[in-house]
């Protein structure tokens, strides 16, 4: 047995339903989520009743529906006792009370009949119509205002549940239609245009104001929505049965005309805009700001005018100002202010000034390269893609955050010195590219901001070379592992002239081929292909792509948007920056490669004079995505891009040959030219050896360069590990006091010390090259380590062997011995 007495609980039904009708008003965002708690697929405009079948088990949607029901009957009556007071202050003319009660009965009445969906409302309807008619027949004065009047009112009330056979918009428009036909002395004929040019314009005006955006974003609005259709449910039906009791009733109860057209035109704004709300909002968030001292006001943001009214239409100021300025002292509680803006109200504009404001004010503030460091993380919760306001100019600040960061984390002085090159690179081309913006705010905010790190930056910059030049260390100044970025490794990058004119000479050819550049792994492909741009005239625009990541797409969607993102990116990162437009991602979603082709054809439009070379490094990945998604589109793609772009020419790099790829590709790979990429000639070799860098003071004996070249065969990767042990070992004795920092040289003996350690760094590079060898080719290693001889059946897989550069042309030595000696090295630990 429930303790809650009668009255207690009829309190809490009204209160339910006050509630409920300030939320539908006031905070439709919190009304729809709970609605969405209360049934799976209900929605504001749904009429509950149509779920009629699922009372019983779920009680809370009947009592929802109940509550709906009786605020559509009730709540109307009591905007005219506002309303028609103020006409009456306003334009001084009187008002008859009395057929403007008798409409609310039949409102009332219409409403109550038409409760749980009753069968014969239609019926009820016509006998409405029935009655005025007969009442203009028969009655007159008062009993002819009383029928009519009981009469509109159940046609208006019953309009609003007519769902099938006849349109709710009809329903209404014949109500009001009779209302305004039927003389009842000077009541009707003029007073429904004055009703409507004051009473329904302030009713349907506020009323429309509060519920625009509530559920669905109907196009004109709830207070209209009946007009068209009753479709919209019965919170529609309570919005807009407030506006036409109200009209209807100040009809019944206005005797002369006013200005029809000012009258209405003035309400239905202010309605629109939410005025009458805004103006209390407005001296709220005046109060607010005013009175709350500065480092306070982060105790006023769960005060806010959007805490409680969850649809303001005007502006309001200060709201982003006191967000930014709470931040500094609650991250936490401005973050939650911003998210609530974003998901709970229409205050988007007003989350993004803030979001725009924070950022601006934590990039300002940095004052040391630490600060810098960390900005990363501190804005690291703003959404992607930012806000408008922010543009592409936050995402470039923690782009050098990164950069910064990343330099910081360098080994050595000299690399750290080195790394902050691309960071303030970047500061001095965002500063360019923002002193020429048509954004006066963007152009002030963060070219302040620019020039405050770059200055940061170039101070940090010239303290790790002074800290760099004071050390006794000698500089890591080598690069083992990575392909070589221009930007950061500078003239690390030794020879391929020969490669870099080839390309050249082809590319501008007539009749372009495709172009195949080849060679064994971590022989420096990819880092030919970074500084390409710097090696060719600047009518080509090298475009490079690593199909490796792409690859890791498993749509053929997925893969050409990926494609898209890294041209567009290559393009933004050449010395002479190009930047070209995004594919259009509804044609691309919905055929990709065509999109895609459409989209090269642009850029092809837009950039005449230009030869874009496309570089696919890591090309075999194509077969991987070809066999994942069952489709060689891809390749079709690369075909017909061949054929019809001529502005377009093809770069495959990669490890195979053609001779090693399934026959599948020969359809495609036609006209191709191969390049080979080999090791360093001697001379190169030497050069990245004792001149890796400007002003590298030589730190190596004569017997140990000679020792290099031998055990490396001058394969770039290897002979920059080996530098790079052989400085690690020199400053190993030197911080113990074993060698003497200024005459300190790398010995051969050095270089046959490092051996073990270059084997086991390199362990990588070294496996994947056995791995990737088939056992035919691992047993005729096998029997050369083990001191047999080749024989006349070894011939086919020597000459494999030779032209992967393994072994010499004989067939009975390693070109490398590095790599025999692991060979040597992984056959006895089996």
């Amino acid at each position: 047995m429930s303790n809650t007495s009668p009255a207690s609980g009829f309190w809490n039904y009204v209160t339910e339903c006050v509630r409920l009708l300030y939320w539908i008003y006031f905070k439709p965002f919190t009304f729809e989520r709970w609605l969405l708690d209360i049934h799976p697929e209900l929605k504001p405009r749904d009429n509950p009743f149509d779920k009629r079948a699922e009372f019983c088990t779920n009680p809370r949607l009947r009592r929802y529906a109940g509550q709906i029901s009786w605020l559509t009957a009730v709540v109307p009556m009591f905007p005219v006792l506002l309303v028609a007071p103020v006409y009456i202050l306003i334009s001084g003319e009187s008002f008859n009370w009395f057929p403007s009660c008798v409409f609310l009965v039949g409102w009332f009445i219409g409403r109550v009949v038409d409760r749980g969906g009753n069968k014969n409302r239609l019926v009820i309807f016509l006998v409405a119509i029935l009655t005025i008619f007969l009442a203009v027949q028969f009655l007159s004065g008062v009993a002819l205002s009383v029928a009519f009047g009981m009469a509109v009112g159940m046609m208006v009330g019953v309009a609003f549940g007519v769902a099938e056979g006849v349109a709710g918009g009809m329903a209404v428009g014949v109500a009001l239609s009779v209302a305004g036909g039927v003389t009842v002395g000077a009541t009707v004929g003029v007073a429904v245009g004055v009703a409507f040019g004051v009473a329904f314009g302030v009713a349907v005006g506020v009323a429309f104001g509060v519920a625009f955006g509530v559920a669905v974003g109907v196009a004109f609005g709830v207070a209209f929505g009946v007009a068209f259709s009753l479709a919209f449910g019965l919170v529609f039906g309570l919005v807009f049965g407030v506006a036409v009791s109200v009209a209807v009733s100040v009809a019944f109860g206005v005797a002369e005309s006013v200005a029809f057209g000012v009258a209405f035109g003035v309400a239905w704004i202010l309605g629109m805009l939410r005025v009458y709300f805004w103006l209390p909002e407005l001296l709220w968030i005046l109060t607010l700001f005013l009175l709350s001292p500065n480092g306070k006001r982060v105790n006023c943001l769960r005060y806010l005018p959007p805490r409680f009214d969850e649809l303001i239409i005007l502006p309001l100021p200060f709201m982003d100002v006191m967000i930014v300025e709470a931040y500094r002292n609650n991250s936490v509680a401005a973050r939650e202010t911003i998210n609530y803006l974003i998901t709970s109200t229409n205050q988007e504009k007003i989350a993004a000034q803030a979001i725009s404001g924070i950022a601006v004010d934590i990039l300002n503030r940095c004052q040391r390269l630490s600060d810098i460091v960390e900005i990363a993380n501190q804005l690291a919760w703003i959404p992607s893609p930012p806000p408008k306001e922010l543009g592409i100019v936050l995402p470039q600040f923690l782009e050098i955050s990164q950069d910064v960061r990343a330099s910081q984390e360098a080994t050595s002085l000299y690399r750290q010195y080195e790394l902050l090159n691309i960071p303030i690179t970047a500061l001095r081309q965002l500063g360019q590219s923002l002193a020429l913006t048509k954004n006066a705010r963007v152009a002030v905010s963060f070219g302040n901001t620019a020039q405050s790190w770059l200055t940061i930056l170039e101070t940090a910059q010239r303290t790790l070379n002074e800290q760099a030049q004071q050390s006794k260390e000698i500089q890591q100044v080598y690069i083992a592992g990575n392909s070589l970025d221009p930007e950061t490794a500078k003239n690390r990058f030794k020879g391929r002239k020969d490669i870099f004119r080839e390309i050249e000479s082809l590319t501008l050819s007539e009749q372009p081929p495709v172009l195949l550049l080849y060679g064994g792994r971590r022989t420096g492909k990819t880092s030919a292909l970074k500084y390409l741009p710097y090696r060719v005239q600047a009518n080509i625009v090298p475009l490079l792509v690593d199909l490796q990541g792409a690859a890791s797409a498993t749509t053929l969607k997925g893969l050409a948007e990926n494609l898209a993102q890294q041209i567009i990116e290559a393009a933004r990162r050449l010395p002479r920056r190009v930047y070209l437009p995004n594919p259009d991602a509804n044609k691309l979603a919905e055929d990709p490669f065509p999109a895609l082709q459409t989209w090269l054809t642009e850029i092809e439009r837009n950039n005449s004079g230009k030869q874009f070379l496309l570089c696919l490094d890591e090309y075999e990945r194509l077969g991987e995505v070809v066999k994942a998604t069952s489709s060689r589109v891809p390749l079709n793609f690369l075909r017909n891009l061949l054929q019809h772009q001529h502005k377009w020419i093809l770069l495959f790099s990669g490890s195979q040959e053609l001779s090693e790829l399934d026959d599948y590709w020969s359809d495609y790979l036609i006209n191709t030219r191969a390049l080979r990429m080999t090791y360093l000639h001697e001379l190169e070799a030497r050069d990245l050896i004792l001149q890796p860098v400007e002003n590298f003071h030589n730190i190596y004996e004569p017997t140990a360069v000679d020792a290099i070249i031998q055990l490396t065969r001058c394969q770039p990767y290897l002979v920059q590990l080996m530098c790079y042990e052989l400085v690690e070992l020199l400053n190993r004795d030197i911080r113990r006091n074993r060698r003497e920092a200024d005459t300190a040289k790398a010995t051969a003996l050095d270089v046959k010390e490092v051996i073990p350690v270059v084997l086991e760094r390199g362990d990588q590079y070294f496996r994947e090259l056995w791995t990737s060898l088939a056992e035919s080719d691992r047993s005729l290693l096998r029997r050369i380590i083990h001191g047999e001889t080749p024989t006349q059946q070894d011939k086919g897989v020597i000459r494999k062997l030779t032209r992967k550069e393994i072994l010499t042309p004989e067939g009975n030595a390693f070109q490398v011995p590095l790599v025999q000696k692991y060979i040597e090295q992984l056959l006895e630990e089996k």
